[in-house]
């Protein structure tokens, strides 16, 4: 699946979307900021995770982290999981924040 621009995915939540948000940063940067509606799973903790998020194995999920480089390896982990539409955020929430302004 096509990784996903901050743009769209403003576009999307301010037309009411809540797609399915997981943010794979740390625990601190998640409490320093973060995108409406994400869900913290920090990377590491990830494969521990798997049975929760078992029921979005179908479903469209972004992936977010800072700048881009550890919610791309998680959307490759989630996506040999079996996961079908694993979208990574370009740029992060670096990126995501800056379009905001």
């Amino acid at each position: 699946m096509a990784d996903i621009t901050p743009a769209e995915l403003r576009q999307r939540q301010q037309a009411g979307e809540t797609p399915t948000l997981i943010d794979v940063r740390e625990t601190w940067e998640h409490e320093e900021g973060r995108i409406p509606g994400a869900q913290n799973i920090p990377l590491g903790t990830l494969p521990d995770k798997l049975d929760d998020l078992d029921e979005w194995k179908n479903q469209e999920v972004i992936v977010h982290c800072k700048g881009g480089g550890r919610s791309a390896s998680a959307k490759a982990f989630l996506t040999q999981q079996g996961f079908t539409n694993v979208r990574n955020l370009l740029g992060g929430y670096q990126a995501y924040s800056a379009e905001g302004k």
